[in-house]
């Protein structure tokens, strides 16, 4: 009963939980950057060794450069850190390219050059010093989706493209409300995914996504931007700590490709270090499984890896030395499949999916509607008789079901159609005839 459509992004209402160092401003949540070695929740030899790395990798680099890298503020903290490895006699003071301190350029000596591939040989990562694990916990507590309010007018202005059903409206509506897992099903075709990536946009707001973690001396890589969508000009603040990315909340889909290991840390045996899975890359925003039963892995299997986190709201996560960590499950999880509920999963596993929405076919009066809109958006005139001839002869005498996304893609091929002969794109039957005969299948 959706109408696939597009439209522009619509901010959902939420609700501020303070807590010590997370702060909101016009552009988003923000969190005070450390004014010490303490206050990063790092120690000072592992700033060192992630200086010390940067440094080899790039030769002669500045002091700025080095701490726009590892974006620690230099006062207090990376100067500590490379006051650290000269006294070490790791690097040294190559020249200057400007005044201050902030402009030393700096080289790794022969001595430098050994204990880098040394702490290499631990772990290649370079980049924005981490944040600990507690740290992540608190933060992703303070910006829970729990916290979300979606009213009917709400939902209601974030599909007023699409063609939809007030039941379906205020049913999913109201899903989003619980923060808890979502199942959509249905036939193909009638917009289950486009209502999933609506959900996200009801959430609203931005969060904060650290560029990595570390637990135990171990670094889990977090951002991700194929993934995550910094807010443009977020980051503006001088004392903003620069290890954490103002974005969007994510929504991640994934399908067939989806496996077992996919869920838990990847650990990338020359890197040393580790990529977060898919469900923690969500957190804070929708994870969706689309197409649900047609994975690699089994649906029981999936089921099961997932039965605690949704029962409990975290997860656990196992490193490669065997250490299992416990990490936020705060996502949306939504299943969306074609297939019988039932004959996918059992009633132990139903009863922990909290929303169970069927997404069913348009009625006359939506599929109208979806074909008037989209002749509109692709300027095909519409006419309703041309209409009235599509649904007798490819709809009432094959006995078809109407399906919402039908009249895109049967208009598409219509336009395509149209442009291959010359012709100006228009409801005629012949061209009608010709979109249906590639589009449709007899079975």
């Amino acid at each position: 009963m959706v109408g696939l459509a597009q439209s522009a992004p619509h901010s959902g209402k939420k609700t501020n939980r303070g807590t010590s160092g997370l702060g909101t401003t016009n552009l988003g949540p923000f969190v005070k950057e450390p004014s010490s070695i303490e206050e990063t929740g790092l120690d000072l030899a592992f700033i060192a060794d992630l200086c010390l790395k940067f440094i080899f990798f790039n030769s002669m680099t500045t002091a700025q450069v080095i701490t726009d890298t590892v974006t620690l503020p230099f006062y207090n903290v990376v100067d500590r850190a490379l006051l650290l490895l000269k006294r070490e006699e790791l690097i040294e003071v190559a020249g200057s390219n400007g005044f201050g301190e902030l402009a030393y350029q700096y080289l790794v000596t022969p001595k430098g050059a050994g204990r880098a591939r040394e702490v290499l040989g631990r772990s290649s990562y370079v980049g924005p010093a981490p944040v600990t694990l507690d740290t992540y916990r608190d933060t992703v507590k303070a910006q829970a989706i729990g916290d979300v309010r979606v009213s009917p007018a709400d939902i209601r202005r974030a599909t007023s493209d699409l063609v939809i059903g007030d039941n379906i409206l205020d049913t999913v509506g109201q899903a989003v409300n619980t923060g808890r897992s979502m199942f959509l099903f249905g036939e193909p075709g009638n917009g289950k995914t486009t209502i999933a990536e609506r959900i996200t946009e009801l959430l609203g707001g931005a969060i904060l996504i650290p560029h990595a973690i570390t637990v135990d001396g171990h670094i889990i890589k977090v951002l991700d931007l194929h993934n995550h969508s910094p807010v443009v000009g977020a980051q503006q603040r001088t004392d903003q700590d620069r290890r954490w990315v103002v974005c969007k909340r994510p929504s991640i889909i994934v399908g067939g490709e989806l496996t077992l290991s996919s869920l838990d840390l990847i650990w990338d045996e020359n890197s040393k270090f580790y990529e977060a899975p898919l469900q923690l890359k969500a957190s804070g925003g929708m994870l969706m499984i689309d197409d649900f039963g047609r994975q690699q892995v089994h649906p029981r299997e999936l089921l099961n890896r997932w039965i605690v986190p949704l029962e409990k709201r975290v997860d656990y996560l196992t490193l490669h030395t065997g250490k299992k960590i416990e990490v936020p499950f705060d996502q949306l999880i939504v299943f969306s499949t074609n297939l019988e509920p039932k004959d996918l999963v059992d009633e132990a596993f139903l009863r922990r999916i909290q929303n169970k929405i069927y997404i069913g076919d348009p009625t006359l009066d939506q599929y109208r509607e979806i074909f008037r809109r989209t002749c509109e958006q692709l300027a095909i005139p519409f006419d309703q008789n041309a209409l009235v001839y599509l649904l007798r002869e490819y709809y009432v005498k094959p006995k078809r079901k109407l399906r919402a996304c039908h009249p895109r893609d049967l208009m598409r091929t219509l336009a395509g159609i149209a442009r291959y002969l010359d012709e100006p794109a228009v409801l005629s039957t012949d061209l009608l005839d010709m979109a249906c005969a590639t589009y449709f299948v007899e079975m």
